[in-house]
């Protein structure tokens, strides 16, 4: 434990820095803006986790044609979002000042946010304009790949690893933050308080995202005051800033020649892909799967799938903290590989067993003989007012075991480890392979790569695991894991950084 305080207290998160040039001025700016990166990170998270344990219900609320293979649709709306914006938002802050794509991506943000609380008022196809909302949501979060970038640019190859780690620290924050703010704002209840001046309906569903249009608010002005323009080399040596006042770069020293590695810039993109969809299949079925084997009611579902993700986030912080210490002993690339291995066998942990079926929702509908037999589960009538269980057309919960309860957490645990892990470790490296060339555009691709995965991944999963089942969902997941630790394990010697591979730092 003190070796994890000795590192958080020497983190530039938590201490200024002088320049290259001695000037501890040019250090505290670098480092204040570099903070601003962190809490838009932070903010960005929040906007998709905030209202993610209660897109499904609020879904079911607002428009009855919805089902489940809508809801991936929904779900990964934000992603493709994200994944359009992301390349142009990275080339914007190439060429001008970071704080223009910054403030315009928040502000589309804060719009969506308000979008998505009035999803309510349309006569008719709601569930279209929750799509629209979240659509517009993730391209205002396309604003990741600047905030990567710069936090890349402005920081020297010792100083990344680390910083790297903050800026994941605050986006599992982040996740704890959204859906612990979601539970805590259950107790509104669904129906809530209408507020008939703006046609506004106040309840468990909307707060979340009013609540994430003003955060958006407070970012703005934030980097608006705060956000300079900062970018060193590998050695930490400035290599240009912008010129308020003209508003143009100007360049300091250049130490940028050299070509990249496109092979190890394409591979650490398919595996950043990997990690996203993996995560993303795990945030989206969360709340299903929990409803599906658990019966518990959509309030429940939303209550206690915000703990655990929160639990997650809080697990996820601790290995932020772990990754530094131990990617500073043995280099990232092993650290990555680790992190996969962790997260493949939370996912086996998760492949159902035995002889208990799901409980499964058998309303108004008789039991009848034709469903039964000496080894298949009998249908369970349910007289609640909100029926729980599976529904009835998903037939494979008729001969699926049930996923139990202490599975769940389990796989939940390794998932909150491996994640992290492989999270930081896959776009540090990428960040190191690039080096010092500008990093905008580059990370846009990356952002891309991870949007992309939000989009396929909820969609993949939302339609294996309504028409196929647990059993082909986790088998899927495990078996494109197991692929992405091949692919690590045979581009393992290309993944290394741009100075490292020119030859102008030693490998550490």
């Amino acid at each position: 434990m003190s070796q994890l305080l000795d590192s958080a207290e020497s983190t530039p998160l938590l201490k200024g820095a002088v320049g290259s040039d001695g000037n501890m001025e040019d250090g505290c700016s670098r480092w204040k803006s570099i903070r601003v990166m962190y809490f838009t990170m932070f903010l960005s998270s929040v906007g998709f986790s905030i209202v993610i344990t209660s897109v499904w219900p609020y879904l079911q609320k607002i428009d009855d044609s919805a089902n489940g293979s809508f809801l991936g649709w929904v779900v990964a709306a934000y992603s493709l979002g994200q994944m359009v914006a992301s390349p142009l938002f990275g080339l914007w802050s190439n060429r001008r000042p970071r704080r223009e794509p910054l403030v315009c991506s928040i502000l589309i943000n804060v719009a969506a946010n308000i979008l998505y609380a009035y999803v309510h008022l349309p006569p008719s196809n709601r569930k279209y304009f929750m799509l629209i909302a979240r659509v517009f949501v993730g391209f205002g979060a396309g604003n990741v790949a600047v905030v990567r970038s710069y936090v890349a640019g402005a920081t020297s190859l010792k100083e990344r690893t680390s910083a790297m780690a903050n800026m994941s620290a605050f986006q599992a924050l982040g996740f704890i933050l959204g859906p612990a703010l979601q539970a805590g704002l259950s107790f509104i209840g669904e129906t809530g308080v209408s507020i008939e001046v703006i046609d506004l309906q106040f309840n468990m569903y909307t707060a979340p995202a009013l609540l994430a249009a003003f955060l958006g608010i407070i970012n703005i002005l934030l980097v608006v005051l705060i956000l300079r323009e900062h970018r060193v080399d590998d050695h930490g040596r400035q290599i240009s800033a912008i010129n308020y006042t003209s508003e143009e770069r100007v360049d300091v020293t250049d130490d940028t020649d050299g070509s990249i590695d496109h092979i190890a810039v394409v591979t650490s993109n398919i595996i950043f892909f990997v990690v996203l969809f993996i995560f993303a299949t795990f945030e989206t079925i969360a709340t299903p799967l929990s409803m599906d084997m658990f019966a518990w009611t959509r309030k429940q579902a939303v209550l206690y799938n915000g703990i655990i993700l929160a639990a997650i986030g809080f697990e996820s912080i601790l290995v932020f903290l772990v990754v530094k210490i131990i990617s500073q002993k043995v280099g990232d690339r092993p650290v990555l590989l680790g992190g996969l291995i962790v997260t493949f066998f939370g996912f086996f942990i998760l492949f159902p067993w035995g002889n208990v079926y799901p409980k499964i929702q058998w309303s108004d509908l008789q039991n009848s003989s034709s469903h039964g037999g000496p080894s298949s589960p009998q249908p369970i009538s349910n007289s609640s007012v909100e029926p729980t269980g599976c529904p009835p057309e998903q037939t494979w919960c008729q001969y699926t075991p049930v996923i139990y309860m202490a599975q769940y957490f389990v796989s939940d645990i390794f998932i909150g480890v491996g994640y992290p892990a492989c999270n930081v470790m896959s776009y540090t490296l990428y960040s190191k392979v690039i080096g010092p060339k500008p990093q905008g555009v580059y990370m846009g691709w990356l952002t891309a790569s991870g949007s992309g995965a939000r989009t396929l991944g909820p969609v993949f999963v939302s339609q294996v695991y309504t028409n196929l089942g647990t059993r082909w969902t986790t088998s899927l997941l495990c078996g494109v894991l197991f692929a992405a630790i091949v692919l690590l394990a045979c581009m393992y010697r290309r993944l290394i950084a741009f100075s490292v591979r020119h030859g102008r730092i030693e490998e550490p």
